[in-house]
């Protein structure tokens, strides 16, 4: 598997290509702290579509999303909730993806039709190399398809997706185990989502006005 073309070691040339193709609308697998992940653009409603298409996904399920920095969460967010500013200050870059209130026009494939969107920075390195390179957020939905464990390795990607994807970014082996702690606010107070890297007692820990 690792002699196929759609694999590439991480490299400069590896992210300008990926950069490339993700302008393109295509999929690129790249990994992050977690498992690997599968990035298109999220404003692009047609790239959306073959990502869902590709992962046999329902449409009602939202996608996640990385930053490369702060900045970035303005093309996606309207604010920022004050407990979420001391959380990515405490967990961020790391696995901690953060639901906030979405900015108006982003894709309803993205939100899953909801109005809130995912978001984390991620502490990989190729996966923020990729992200700073694109000059935008990207998506980190898991490498698989739905229903089914998420790839740890370029191998399992290409086994799992063949041609369907365009590029996978090798960047070794991930951890695996769990994806990133989702945490959401509901009426000021802070919400597991989903299980993750970081325990929820930790991030109460953080901001513990804002638990119930």
């Amino acid at each position: 598997m690792t002699g196929s073309p759609l694999i590439q070691p991480f490299s400069d040339t590896a992210i300008k290509r990926a950069v490339a193709d993700l302008r393109q609308g295509g999929v690129v697998a790249f990994p992050t702290e977690t498992y690997y992940g599968l990035a298109v653009d999220p404003f692009n409603p047609d790239a959306l579509s073959r990502l869902f298409a590709v992962k046999k996904r329902q449409t009602d399920k939202p996608i996640l999303t990385l930053v490369s920095d702060r900045k970035q969460l303005a093309q996606l967010v309207r604010n920022i909730p004050e407990p979420f500013q001391t959380l990515m200050d405490r967990f961020w870059p790391g696995p901690l993806t953060l639901v906030i209130e979405g900015g108006p026009g982003l894709p309803s494939l993205l939100t899953g039709h909801t109005s809130t969107v995912g978001v984390r920075q991620s502490s990989h390195p190729v996966a923020r190399q990729l992200c700073s390179s694109f000059g935008s957020a990207i998506t980190a939905t898991s490498a698989n398809i739905s229903g089914y464990a998420p790839a740890v390795n370029a191998g399992e990607i290409i086994h799992t997706f063949g041609t369907e994807i365009d590029l996978v970014i090798d960047g070794g082996t991930t951890p695996g185990g769990a994806g990133s702690t989702l945490i959401g606010l509901e009426n000021g107070r802070l919400q597991l989502i989903r299980d993750g890297v970081i325990p929820f007692a930790e991030v109460t820990a953080a901001v513990p006005r804002y638990v119930r």
